[in-house]
This record gives C-alpha cells, structure tokens and sequence, in this order.
C-alpha cells in the first residue's frame, strides 16, 4: 500500500501542484497546499472508489484544501508569517515594534509541540528543505511539510 502511494506522489504531485498554481498564482502556498492534498489523499484512500480518475479525485481533494485555506484567510486577513528585515532607516520606535512582533513570533513557536517546533526553526533557521527534514526526521518530504504547514497555522492562531 505505501508503494502505491509514493507512486501516486510521483505519478500526479506535479498535477496537483499546477492545478493549484493555477488557483492560488502563489507557488509556495502551492507547494503548501499540494502537501495538505496528498496528506489528506493518504488518509482518505479508503474512500476512494474508481468512480473517476485518481487524478480527478486528487484535484478534487485539492480544491477543498484551497476552500479552506481561503476560508481561514477571510477569518484571519493578512496574519501570515512574514519574514520583516529591520531597515537601517527604521526610527527607534520602528525597531522596538520590529523587535517585539519577533519576541512574539517566538513565544508562538516555543509553544508549539515537537517535532513541529523542530521543523519550524529548521525551516527558519537552517533553511532546509522539506526533503531535507524529512531525512533528517526519519520521514518523508510530504510529512514535513505537511507538518511546518500545520505548525504556521497554529502560530498564526496564537498570533
């Protein structure tokens, strides 16, 4: 069963990942989203029942996740994780602000459980790729980033 999942992966992710370019004209909110499809696709196999193309199936799958993902945006608007860089010209007061929302961001982080935290300041921090934790975590691409994505909404909650 696990081998014909990571077919399924590598026959379509890249499918899946265009289609919701194509919705989103973000390609790592894309990136993010196609995870979310393949971890949701993986728990819901059970369910699937040949009545169409597996493709189809992923893509319909895909345009929940981006219904959702919009949902959250309506109820949450402009609370996503940035990464601010401190201009040399900002005032002092500019800076302080600066200096308090990163205080913030990681309390938020801090709070997270493991491994979530530990892919967050990867991620961050080392600049690994989702492959890259995965291998170092013992799991795969998908679950780590299927895990990172899962931990920013849970920061942007807190947030």
């Amino acid at each position: 069963m696990a081998e014909d999942i990571e077919e399924i992966y590598k026959h379509y992710a890249k499918s899946v990942f265009r289609y919701l370019l194509s919705l989103t004209h973000d390609e790592g909110l894309a990136e993010e989203l196609t995870g979310e499809t393949f971890y949701r696709a993986v728990y819901s196999i059970h369910t699937y029942n040949g009545s169409c193309k597996i493709s189809v199936w992923l893509c319909q799958i895909a345009k929940h996740v981006w219904y959702q993902e919009l949902e959250k945006r309506k109820k949450h608007p402009n609370q996503e994780l940035q990464e601010d860089v401190p201009s040399p010209n900002m005032s002092p007061e500019e800076a302080s602000l600066f200096q308090s929302n990163k205080m913030d961001l990681y309390r938020a982080i801090h709070q997270l459980s493991e491994p979530m935290r530990e892919i967050v300041h990867m991620r961050i921090s080392g600049e690994f790729s989702f492959a890259e934790i995965g291998e170092i975590l013992g799991k795969n691409e998908n679950w780590a980033r299927v895990t990172f994505y899962r931990a920013k909404q849970k920061i942007m909650e807190v947030l």
